[in-house]
């Protein structure tokens, strides 16, 4: 069976990573095309599902530098934004373990302006799947707008969100005031060990995912770097241990894991609706693809997910 689309709401961020310089008072920065949605966007589409990013893209020289990452990743693109306002863009170092500390250039940018009218011309018939999250549902004017729009694809399509808290960009207490709204829309939430412990500081996994299903959400995914994942149906969980990995760097492994998760649920019929056809073993199939994706993205520098030749074929079956 054909996949049906994934449409995927949200940022675009030019990713500046330090170099060495030619002189002691110089600095040298490589820009990669980076964001977490249009990092999702970018893996889905590489992976083969038919994948329409919605975004704001400025005119500037990085949102020229997103429009051709995206188009050349095979992204849909036709209902993207041309903006008047500037790119977003984020300065990354690199420790020991390849983990990035960001600091961001966001103020009044392209990417958080969005309109009830912008957002009302996109046609959702086809969308199997909507995710979002990020900067795009915390950061004003636009965030009250995508949880509008949200609510209103609720019905026909099935929601997923990654907080992705930026906690030097918004506060986390703002992500906690909201998230209770979020899981109420969701029916995938996934989020990372980092995450989870700015949003219930101190809280086991197990238990936050309690609190999350009783708040709405029915799929829980927590990924915990090396240690693998925990995932929640409803309350059934299972682990999935990480793929050994040489790593480069840790720069969009969440993205790229969201991605290989949505798109394996999709190959096998699952998505399109509240998720009432998967059961434990589904999302056990789909969290060791995803691994596999997310352990690729972490053996080369920066958000560069890999393209489906590189992972063996998921498991299809047509559940309609």
């Amino acid at each position: 069976m054909s996949t049906r689309q994934i449409t995927v709401l949200g940022e675009c961020v030019a990713d500046a990573f330090t170099e060495p310089a030619s002189a002691s008072d110089e600095l040298a920065l490589r820009v990669l095309p980076g964001g977490g949605p249009a990092n999702t966007a970018v893996a889905l589409a590489r992976l083969g599902t038919p994948a329409r990013f919605l975004a704001r893209l400025s005119g500037d020289v990085f949102g020229r530098l997103f429009r051709s990452h995206l188009e050349a990743s095979g992204v849909d693109l036709s209902y993207a934004v041309p903006a008047a306002e500037p790119s977003t863009l984020a300065v990354a170092e690199l420790d020991a373990r390849g983990q990035a500390a960001f600091s961001f250039h966001a103020q009044h940018t392209a990417d958080w302006q969005w309109t009830a009218e912008e957002l009302a011309r996109v046609d959702l018939s086809g969308t199997a799947c909507l995710h979002t999250g990020s900067l795009a549902l915390v950061r004003e004017p636009g965030a009250a707008v995508v949880e509008d729009f949200l609510a209103t694809a609720a019905p026909g399509a099935t929601v997923s969100i990654d907080p992705n808290v930026r906690p030097l960009l918004v506060r986390p207490d703002v992500y906690r005031a909201r998230l209770t709204h979020w899981c109420a829309l969701a029916d995938v939430l996934r989020l990372s060990e980092d995450d989870l412990e700015l949003l219930l500081p101190g809280t086991p996994p197990e238990q936050a995912c309690d609190i999350w299903h009783a708040a709405g959400a029915r799929l829980v995914v927590i990924t915990r770097g090396g240690d693998g994942v925990l995932a929640s149906l409803d309350g059934a969980r299972i682990q999935v241990p990480a793929v050994p990995t040489t790593v480069v760097d840790t720069v969009g492994a969440g993205d790229s894991f969201t991605a290989g998760l949505l798109h394996h649920l999709g190959e096998r019929g699952l998505l399109g609706g509240r998720l009432t056809e998967v059961g434990l073993d589904d999302v056990a199939e789909a969290c060791r693809f995803a691994v596999q994706v997310a352990g690729l993205t972490c053996s080369v520098a920066g958000p560069n997910p890999p393209w489906r030749s590189r992972l063996p074929e998921p498991a299809t079956a047509d559940r309609a």
